[in-house]
């Protein structure tokens, strides 16, 4: 569908992750799927994708399975489990991909996955999947994403209490299928639109934990990537990030940001009203990026370096389709055979446009006061996501320790002996923005990436810094009378 086709569309066009909607969606295959239906069942397999040639299937630990929702007609959602290249004592993490209504398999042959995808659809180990430090699931939601679905349009989810309910009680069911890894450090992470999924999900099961209902999880943190949390702090940095980088000039950001009063207002009326007017003020609020846009052209608004190569995904991510269509592939995964699986899925996307404008940040201070841990990273080459916005809400966060974050001395963050990113932690908060990344920070810098999670996780993310080039930047901004004193003395040293 082309991108001015419909107003709705073109919103979704420029977020929150490659919106290349495909209308074939599987309801249509699967209007008689009910027989067998048994609500709050898991029925999971182990698989190889390597067939004969490689490690034995119970040796991988990997899993791939259906989860009946037991608050649905029929609908039954598909995940990937992955236990750790490392050790089972490894905390267990869920990853949550955004669109809203894009699959996790996104992330998982694309970012931070075991595997990559070869352009011959063979697939290759990935050096810096988060499976070298983490037991991992990637989850299709909401239901109707990737290879979750329902035969009843009942089950389409419009909001994060839908969304949250139905990954609690996954989650749920997860552990009693998986009870050794019931007392394991759990993280909930994802990206762009998760900034969304995140935080609701991670207070859901934080008050479900105090309120004692259900299986305890254990939850010590979540992580959002280039998020969409705070819609309307982020919306208002548009102009000033596009500014900074030269997307724009002076006067453009005098243009666009008169644009902003209107989004102000509209999403004032969204949180009152609810409803209709979310969308309206969606749409109100969308005029600012889009006025930006129609300014820089093609460029690609996931990573500002480059072109948008491939209109309108910008990036080129066929062969996740070609690959999860062959027959072979669905049978190891116990998907049906006359399912066709899209990459992202417009039903689900257009389903929650009234979720899109609501502000999910205001979660997030319940959590830090209960030493739920909060890492929010961006790569600083995003404009949908871009790390400004997520910047802005972060500080702006009010619980006991804000004014201490917000003083917090930003440092350098170290992988390799290279700075990679730089970081202000205070607590329970960590901020990172990572250098020369863009949308997908995983994809673009997956050893920062990979050492970045490990590092949080461990509760040592602020000591990723490189003390001694740190003390040399200090020296270097002395007097010059001391640089050279020390170079003399170095001098004499080495000659005597």
């Amino acid at each position: 569908m082309a991108l001015e086709s419909s107003p709705t569309l073109s919103l979704s066009l420029v977020f929150l992750i490659f919106v290349s909607f495909s209308s074939s969606y599987a309801y249509s295959s699967l209007v008689h799927d009910h027989v067998g239906f048994v609500p709050g069942k898991i029925v999971e397999k182990k698989f190889s994708v390597f067939g004969d040639s490689g490690p034995p299937v119970e040796d991988l630990g990997h899993y791939a399975g259906y989860y009946s929702l037991p608050n649905s007609k029929e609908a039954r959602m598909f995940y990937f489990f992955f236990k750790s290249r490392n050790s089972e004592e490894d905390p267990v993490v869920i990853w949550l991909t955004g669109g809203p209504g894009c699959s996790s398999e996104l992330a998982l042959f694309y970012e931070n996955g075991p595997f990559h995808i070869n352009n011959n659809l063979s697939l290759i180990w990935n050096d810096y999947g988060w499976d070298q430090a983490s037991n991992i699931i990637f989850v299709d939601q909401p239901i109707g994403t990737g290879f979750s679905y329902s035969s009843d349009d009942s089950d389409i989810r419009h909001n994060e209490v839908g969304v949250s309910i139905d990954l609690y009680n996954f989650l749920q069911e997860f552990f009693k299928a998986h009870v050794g890894f019931l007392t394991n450090d759990f993280y909930i992470t994802g990206e762009s639109y998760a900034g969304h999924y995140i935080p609701a999900l991670a207070s859901w099961i934080n008050q479900s934990n105090k309120q004692k209902q259900g299986i305890h999880i254990n939850l010590k943190g979540f992580a959002i990537g280039n998020g969409l949390t705070n819609s309307l702090v982020q919306y208002k940095a548009y102009p000033d990030f596009a500014l900074d980088n030269g997307l724009i000039t002076k006067a453009d950001y005098g243009n666009i940001s008169k644009l902003i009063p209107d989004c102000e207002q509209a999403v004032q009326t969204c949180e009152s009203e609810r409803g209709d007017s979310c969308e309206i003020a969606l749409y109100v609020c969308q005029n600012i990026i889009r006025a930006i846009l129609n300014i820089t052209n093609d460029i690609n608004y996931y990573d500002i370096r480059r072109k948008c190569e491939v209109p309108p995904l910008c990036y080129d991510f066929q062969n996740v389709d070609k690959l999860l269509n062959q027959q072979a592939v669905k049978s190891a995964l116990g998907v049906r055979d006359d399912f066709q699986y899209v990459l992202c899925n417009k039903t689900v996307h257009d389903a929650m446009l009234q979720d899109w404008m609501r502000n999910m940040e205001v979660v997030i201070p319940a959590l830090l006061e209960d030493e739920i841990k909060m890492l929010v990273y961006a790569g600083d080459k995003d404009l949908v996501c871009n790390w400004l916005g997520n910047s802005w809400w972060v500080n702006a966060t009010k619980w006991s320790g804000k004014e201490e974050f917000s003083a917090s001395p930003t440092v350098k963050f170290v992988v390799d002996g290279v700075v990679a990113g730089s970081l202000n932690s205070y607590g329970p908060l960590s901020f990172l923005k990572v250098y020369d990344a863009g949308h997908m920070v995983p994809m673009d810098q997956p050893k920062v990436a990979l050492q970045m999670i490990k590092s949080w996780m461990k509760g040592n993310l602020d000591e990723t810094t490189s003390s001694a080039s740190l003390a040399i930047d200090s020296l270097m901004t002395k007097s010059g009378s001391l640089i050279t004193f020390g170079l003399l003395v170095l001098y004499y040293t080495v000659t005597n």
